[in-house]
């Protein structure tokens, strides 16, 4: 099923929604409104003859100096149907996203994690705080204006050099160590 029949069956199940087609070369790749992501979710779920029961990424995307700035990213999945779709949403710099929690149980530490690096924030999401940085860290990461200042001299390392009769010993003490745990 490509993107066009998918539009052509959520159409009638999200009034008012207009989606748009997205270019892919592996997958169906849909773009959603954001007003009607929720809606939008729920009908691909519920549909039987969509059923995309499973989400298995969330993920976004920095557009910087684009307006809108950041699409944010759902990868579903139809077991039932064998198919996958790629969802996109457009996002402002100072924009946010419903959470997909209670389409997609999983959804909560997906979410965190691209709060996390990309500061985007999932409205009514119940626990939405750093998943990948420490709490004290400043800023989000994979921001294309994060301010990347590394001063670090460069390393350079000699290589490990052992004797034969080193190496031998770790071969046979590894040797020892499998067949003793089986």
């Amino acid at each position: 099923m490509d993107a066009a029949a998918i539009i052509e069956s959520l159409t009638p199940l999200v009034p008012g929604a207009s989606y748009e087609a997205g270019a892919s070369i592996d997958f169906a790749t849909i773009y959603v409104p954001k007003d009607r992501l929720v809606a939008t979710c729920l009908a691909l779920l519920e549909a039987p003859a969509l059923h995309f029961n499973v989400l298995t990424e969330i993920t976004a995307v920095d557009y910087l100096p684009r307006e809108p700035r950041f699409e944010v990213v759902y990868h579903l999945l139809s077991i039932s149907h064998r198919r996958r779709l790629r969802l996109k949403v457009r996002v402002p710099i100072d924009g946010m996203l419903p959470t997909m929690q209670e389409v997609w149980p999983s959804a909560g530490w997906l979410e965190r994690e691209v709060y996390d690096m990309f500061g985007i924030i999932f409205e009514n999401h119940p626990d939405l705080r750093r998943i990948l940085m420490p709490d004290d860290w400043e800023g989000h990461p994979q921001r294309k204006d994060y301010p990347v200042q590394i001063r670090k001299a460069a390393q350079t390392y000699e290589p490990l050099e052992i004797s034969e009769a080193e190496f031998k010993a770790n071969l046979e003490r590894d040797r020892v160590k499998r067949s003793s745990t089986h």
